[in-house]
């Protein structure tokens, strides 16, 4: 006769089992936080440079550098920009059209001797 080789039915023991313990939800939990604060201290110069992009095309409007730079200064005192001046920008001429490029960046502290700089670049074309 033969003996027939029954299944076990076993719960599988603690050791086996697969999740995310305690400390493994702590670790993550804190590499969120991290990446938020993070994310919460570069989202305000994105926030700037659309401002800045907006105000370098209501710029291109004028037709010598000094009425560009003042309709530049005028849209930065209302969009509250801060990074860039009307004297920062630079002026040009392609064909009839006034170009108006600016470059910037932004430093932002993370802690200790670390930062992360932004470097934000565009142009009213």
């Amino acid at each position: 006769m033969h003996e027939q080789h029954r299944p076990s039915h076993r719960r599988p023991s603690a050791g086996r089992q697969r999740g995310l313990t305690f400390f493994g939800l702590l670790i993550v939990g804190i590499l969120i936080a991290l990446a938020s604060l993070v994310v919460a201290q570069v989202f305000p110069t994105y926030i700037e440079y659309l401002a800045v992009q907006k105000a370098s095309v209501k710029a291109s409007q004028g037709s010598t550098v000094a009425e560009v730079r003042s309709l530049f200064d005028k849209a930065a005192a209302v969009d509250n920009i801060s990074s860039v001046r009307g004297t920062d920008l630079n002026v040009t001429k392609a064909g009839n059209a006034v170009v108006v490029s600016f470059s910037y960046s932004k430093e932002i502290h993370l802690a200790g001797p670390a930062w992360l700089v932004m470097k934000y670049e565009g142009s009213s074309r």
